[in-house]
């Protein structure tokens, strides 16, 4: 499969909101994403395939530590690898950018999503409680150091 992870950019914010109103509950906003692509702190990632965005995540430098904000893949994309591939190219680049440790929340019952961050390096640290909202759940705090 041909992959390309570029750099969010304006003309892919509508796919990946696409992409996130099909995938979370609570998804963010248009102007969210306009803020990252301005934001000198934050890297945010696109995956294109064949034109088309097939996956997206993100990670804000907060004094050296990187805190990974959104992580989506494109259902008929899912299982191919891209989450793992996008995920390594933000944890490079972002070292590139000073953050020397990254931290992340994830659905408790996100078994698919924390076999993968296991599988990179993280390791669970704590537990937000009814962190999500529809449903309510708690979120599993993850860290790579």
């Amino acid at each position: 499969m041909n992959l390309e992870i570029v750099a969010l950019t304006e003309e892919y914010v509508d796919q990946v909101c696409i992409l996130e109103e099909e995938a979370f509950s609570m998804p963010w906003h248009k102007e969210s994403f306009l803020e990252m692509i301005q934001n000198p702190n934050a890297l945010y990632l696109t995956v294109l395939y064949e034109g088309k965005v097939v996956g997206s995540c993100g990670a804000r430098n907060i004094v050296g530590e990187g805190e990974i904000t959104n992580v989506v893949v494109a259902k008929g994309y899912r299982n191919l690898h891209i989450g793992r591939r996008m995920l390594e190219e933000l944890l490079r680049k972002g070292q590139e950018m000073g953050m020397e440790s990254f931290t992340l929340e994830v659905r408790e019952s996100n078994a698919a999503a924390i076999h993968l961050y296991e599988n990179l390096g993280f390791c669970t640290e704590g537990i937000r409680k009814n962190f999500y909202e529809r449903p309510t759940e708690n979120a599993l705090i993850m860290w790579k150091r």
